[in-house]
């Protein structure tokens, strides 16, 4: 059977794919945090300074301007660049994929995935991904574009009866690494072990959760009586519209636990513009890789 030319090679219309590369794009540029800060100067892209010339220095780094000014050879010194890998841990879990809004908290997590771990590609950081709902999807950290947009497409296709395994994947993940690595986990946080997993990882390695929320989480929906069945639990519950299914004393908890560990948290919503909280969040930090060494 031919292939039509209107679609790609997963089945969704080119054009599609094309608007969502582009979306992915223009959020990794409205993200970009630079190079972040090195403890070490050497060899790098980035320049920081010039110094007077002394025995062994590379004639290549001779700084010509401020040396014809001083009338004495001076070098240029340059940031080592820094290949802390990071690891995008994406919530595939049902409680992902519903939504009362037209962009569901799912949406927003692989766009917040496109967005960050291409604009850290850009800066030369490898980047790797792992799904932490029951779908078997790990990618091993890579400074390769293609191969990026490649598990982007794959991350896409939603599956309405995935658990929660953000715990185990944690423990799993950690069993794996070697050394330091930046793990930045982007869901709901519908599971409560997730922040124990949270804190044990965030002793060795440097740890970032962007959680994600829906208006009727808060008691937004305008609905009435409402049957509802947990997918991931099997729960079962009677409900109205105005009832949260997220206390705001388990929000406020789970943000303060996450402090006491001394890991960033930041909560977005879908029915908000979240791009420049994104960014701010990312300049309060200093930069995606602050801690890395």
């Amino acid at each position: 059977m031919t292939q039509s030319k209107s679609e790609s090679k997963g089945g969704l219309p080119v054009e599609v794919d094309r608007q969502f590369e582009i979306a992915v794009r223009r959020l990794a540029d409205d993200l970009r945090f630079g190079y972040d800060s090195s403890p070490f100067v050497g060899s790098g892209v980035d320049y920081v300074q010039s110094r007077p010339f002394v025995d062994g220095d590379s004639v290549k780094n001779i700084d010509w301007k401020l040396t014809a000014k001083h009338n004495r050879f001076h070098v240029k010194e340059f940031e080592s660049l820094k290949c802390t890998p990071i690891y995008l841990l994406v919530d595939t879990s049902a409680s992902m994929c519903i939504s009362s809004q037209a962009f569901s908290k799912f949406a927003l997590a692989v766009l917040l995935a496109g967005g960050l771990g291409l604009a850290a590609v850009r800066r030369l950081s490898p980047v790797g991904l792992m799904a932490v709902g029951s779908r078997r999807l790990h990618v091993q950290p890579s400074l390769s574009r293609a191969k990026m947009f490649q598990w982007l497409y794959q991350l896409r296709h939603l599956q309405y009866d995935e658990t929660t395994v953000v715990s185990s994947r944690l423990n799993q993940l950690q069993q794996q690494l070697r050394s330091q690595a930046l793990i930045v986990l982007i869901s709901d946080l519908h599971e409560h072990a997730a922040v124990k997993s949270l804190k044990q990882a965030s002793i060795r390695h440097d740890c970032v959760v962007i959680q994600l929320q829906d208006p009727a989480e808060r008691g937004r929906l305008r609905a009435g009586i409402l049957r509802t069945m947990e997918a991931e639990s099997g729960r079962q519950k009677v409900t109205s519209g105005k009832t949260r299914f997220e206390s705001e004393e388990d929000s406020q908890s789970i943000a303060k636990e996450l402090k006491r560990a001394a890991i960033d948290h930041l909560v977005l919503c879908t029915d908000q513009p979240f791009a420049a909280p994104v960014r701010r969040f990312l300049a309060e930090r200093g930069g995606l890789l602050r801690n890395a060494r």
